[in-house]
């Protein structure tokens, strides 16, 4: 176990600076800034630290304060949004992480969806014990969010209505298309329920496959919505999708040019 190690008279100075004056994390410019050293200089200084226990390294160059009253450097994120905000920034927390935050799930979910304009090579990396789970998307899809303070640091996630077409686009953020459609029953039932705003998203977005399983949702668990489906209807574009990528679809929707797997069409 990594343990903390005692600091002389300067360091205690300079790292009291460091917390007085970071936000959860650090990063070697920050420091520079700070400290008023150079980059290099201040580089050494925060992985000497890290070294004695007083900071964790979570990526080059970026690391994140250990609580003064830790007493090992051995510790799990105590925010992970925060460190999703640092590493990945733009970016927004959705899928599933948004749908709890949001009171749409009642599951629990380790991993933590961060929807980026990066193009990270580990799209699910583990940091100090936290899964994260990495989608990559185009700068000028980063709309319908709303920001949150975890702290002092002001975090972007998606609103209800931008976390249900992120889960309908690629279901797998929410944990698959049963779970997905859970939530999207429980946001039919709640306050935050705006099928207006839902569409309005969903023509920015210009994704055909979120109106057939839209649609098909619609139809199948809220019929009384009609102009909501007929707005689905007016917007099918050609060719078939499935339900679920990863599911075995057995039967074509035709309606919707939609492949549900066999289950769903016995269920109903």
């Amino acid at each position: 176990m990594e343990t903390i190690s005692g600091l002389g008279k300067e360091d205690r100075k300079r790292l009291s600076a460091i917390f007085r004056e970071t936000k959860g994390t650090i990063s070697v410019e920050e420091a520079s800034n700070i400290l008023k050293v150079s980059p290099t200089e201040a580089a050494k200084m925060l992985s000497r630290w890290a070294k004695k226990g007083w900071l964790s390294r979570v990526r080059r160059g970026i690391y994140i304060l250990i609580p003064l009253e830790a007493r090992t450097a051995e510790i799990p994120l105590e925010d992970p949004w925060i460190v999703a905000e640092r590493l990945y920034s733009p970016c927004y927390i959705g899928g599933w992480s948004a749908a709890e935050y949001w009171d749409l799930t009642e599951q629990v979910f380790r991993t933590v969806v961060v929807l980026t304009t990066q193009k990270p090579r580990d799209r699910l990396p583990v940091i100090k014990g936290t899964s994260f789970l990495l989608r990559t998307i185009s700068e000028k899809t980063i709309f319908g969010t709303k920001p949150v303070w975890r702290g002092k640091v002001k975090v972007s996630v998606s609103d209800p209505s931008r976390t249900l077409l992120d889960m309908l686009i690629d279901p797998k953020l929410g944990g698959g298309i049963r779970s997905t459609t859970d939530m999207f029953l429980n946001y039919l039932k709640s306050e935050k329920k705006d099928l207006e705003l839902l569409i309005k998203y969903a023509k920015r977005l210009g994704n055909g496959a979120v109106f057939k399983r839209l649609g098909f949702l619609l139809e199948r668990y809220a019929s009384e919505q009609k102009a909501a489906i007929d707005e689905c209807k007016s917007q099918l574009t050609t060719g078939n999708v499935k339900l679920d990528p990863a599911l075995k679809s057995d039967k074509l929707i035709t309606r919707w040019r939609l492949w549900v797997p066999d289950s769903w069409i016995k269920e109903k």
